[in-house]
């Protein structure tokens, strides 16, 4: 299928096929318009129906298509839910069955679409992207979302079943809590887009968590498994900004078109989900920024750790070198029968160990030296100042 998978702590899940991580469906070149393209190993597709009014709730599970049309004309709210995209046949007589364009169904088939906002007259067409949390906070999943508002009812198709974030519209549906009841689809409709939007804020929540531990990890010991999780993180985040950006174009074209299909109470709540939407932005854009600086401060912090190792052994070698010096001298030999000149001191009693004090002296003194200029000093163990 077309879920991309990501973790937000850089160690799991990663795409099948990371070269289409972030494509969008493009047909093959000369293809017909209305063409639906299946993978191989979609979930098969089941259609499961809520339909309610202030004083009822029904809910009816495993239809065919053709069992939801007695639905779309009554006065109460029908929510279609299609789950699974993978029955070609049961697709085509649901498009059939609420007259949906070709283009429309191929937009809903043929996944993932650019979040979007279609205006088709006595239909709106609302392309969606819903994030879910994977459990232990090992990442998360991003599926399409199609909406098909009319003026009773509510088609979505969702390529997943059984793993979405609408359980609580499903529970005050069914509980008749709040107002939803009382309302018609275009609520319902902004019920479902306010509960995906919402969906984002426990991934960034994770992201915020695992940003927090890597810049400690970068500080103190950074790795070669650093650097892959700083990337892993920062693609995780990009996904998540070309999932949410998009959308809030689509938001905004519901408060601003005017279609006769939302009214101007529903409008008002769709403000909200668009200031929403703006948070998200936000918080994605910040944790973007914060993985910049962590790519800056990995890079100063093995600078250092390398600068720390040259430096010991630049400070070993000055400390043998002048050692080395005196050893290759005395090391010469030259006989002393020849000429007084030549090398006297092999002839001292305390020759050798005077030489060993002189060197043990010259070392010493070096380290001293080092020692209070200070370059002995790990600069590579940097404190976090919170």
């Amino acid at each position: 299928m077309s879920q991309e998978r990501f973790s937000a702590s850089g160690l799991a899940t990663e795409p099948e096929d990371e070269e289409d991580l972030f494509d969008y469906f493009y047909d093959e070149p000369g293809s017909l318009p209305g063409t639906l393209s299946i993978e191989a190993d979609a979930t098969p597709s089941t259609i499961v129906l809520i339909d309610y009014n202030e004083t009822h709730a029904t809910r009816v599970a495993n239809l065919t298509p053709e069992a939801c049309a007695p639905y779309l004309d009554t006065a109460s709210v029908s929510w279609v839910d299609v789950q699974g995209l993978g029955n070609e046949d049961i697709l085509q007589r649901l498009g059939s069955v609420f007259d949906l364009h070709l283009l429309v169904l191929e937009d809903v088939v043929n996944v993932p679409q650019r979040p979007k906002v279609e205006d088709y007259e006595d239909q709106l067409v609302i392309i969606s992207q819903m994030v879910m949390p994977k459990p232990n906070k090992d990442g998360f999943w991003i599926e399409q979302v199609s909406f098909v508002l009319g003026k009773y009812y509510l088609l979505t198709v969702q390529e997943e079943p059984e793993r979405d974030c609408f359980d609580p519209i499903r529970d005050r549906i069914r509980a008749a809590k709040g107002t939803i009841r009382r309302q018609g689809s275009d609520y319902l409709a902004y019920t479902l887009l306010d509960s995906i939007i919402d969906g984002f804020f426990p991934v960034l929540e994770n992201y915020g968590e695992a940003i927090d531990d890597l810049e400690d990890e970068v500080v103190a010991n950074p790795t070669r498994y650093t650097l892959e999780k700083i990337y892993r993180i920062r693609r995780g985040l990009l996904a998540l900004r070309r999932a949410i950006w998009p959308q809030r174009d689509a938001i905004n074209s519901l408060i601003r078109n005017g279609s006769n299909l939302i009214c101007d109470e529903v409008r008002i709540y769709l403000r909200d989900c668009y200031d929403h939407i703006i948070q998200v932005m936000d918080i994605v854009e910040t944790y973007r920024e914060l993985t910049s600086g962590l790519m800056d401060v990995y890079l100063s912090s093995i600078s250092n750790k390398m600068n720390e190792v040259m430096k010991f052994l630049t400070v070993m070698s000055s400390i043998f070198i002048p050692l080395t010096f005196v050893a290759g001298i005395y090391g010469m030999n030259f006989n002393t029968e020849k000429s007084p000149l030549n090398m006297p001191e092999l002839n001292l009693y305390w020759g050798y160990p005077t030489c060993l004090a002189a060197m043990f002296a010259i070392g010493v003194g070096l380290f001293a030296f080092f020692w209070r200029r200070g370059w002995f000093e790990d600069f590579s163990s940097i404190k976090r100042i919170d």
